[in-house]
């Protein structure tokens, strides 16, 4: 009895196949197959739109995705002008990055500039308080007594003291008098605190 069993399970499934291979080449989608195949094997590809029924969304729906574009535009929109302000920061960064670095160096260069001034200055004072004192002191003593007396009180103040004096003593004493108060003056406003 088993075998008989068998073979009817088995004549009952062929028999369900067949009957599914009949439907599905007679219900029409077997031309459809056989016209998709043969325009792949011509070369025609061919993006049919697809029909969809029924798919138009509510009103209430509609007009929220309709926001939400709107949103989305707006936000791309801020997107592409916050990265072009970034890009604009980024080139200011740059550009104040580059002037900066100049107007160090210009700064270094003017320190040279002011210290190599201040050098040749200092060096023409010291030949000059040099030739003052190598003068004879009466003869440096009319000199200076023609002088602005706080123009020649910087030079007595440079000269060598024992020099100095002996120009002071070839003065009008009225004359050395002035140029002694604005030396021991001189430093008097510097603060002590």
């Amino acid at each position: 009895m088993s075998r008989k069993l068998g073979r009817g399970v088995l004549t009952t499934l062929a028999v369900l196949l067949i009957g599914s291979a009949v439907l599905r080449l007679s219900g029409g989608s077997g031309a459809a197959i056989a016209r998709e195949v043969a325009g792949r094997m011509a070369g025609e590809t061919q993006e049919a739109d697809p029909v969809v029924a029924g798919c138009e969304p509510a009103p209430e729906i509609a007009s929220l995705l309709a926001a939400l574009t709107a949103r989305e535009t707006t936000v791309e929109k801020r997107e592409v002008a916050v990265r072009d302000e970034m890009l604009a920061l980024e080139r200011a960064r740059e550009e104040i990055a580059r002037e900066m670095t100049a107007l160090r160096e210009a700064e270094a260069q003017l320190e040279e500039t002011l210290a190599m001034a201040d050098g040749a200055a200092e060096s023409d004072l010291a030949k000059l308080t040099r030739m003052y004192e190598v003068m004879k002191p009466k003869e440096a003593a009319a000199l200076f007594a023609e002088m602005d007396p706080i123009f020649a009180a910087g030079f007595l103040g440079r000269m060598q003291p024992e020099r100095a004096a002996a120009v002071l003593a070839g003065m009008d004493p009225k004359a050395a008098y002035t140029l002694s108060l604005i030396l021991a003056g001189r430093n008097g406003a510097v603060p002590t605190e």
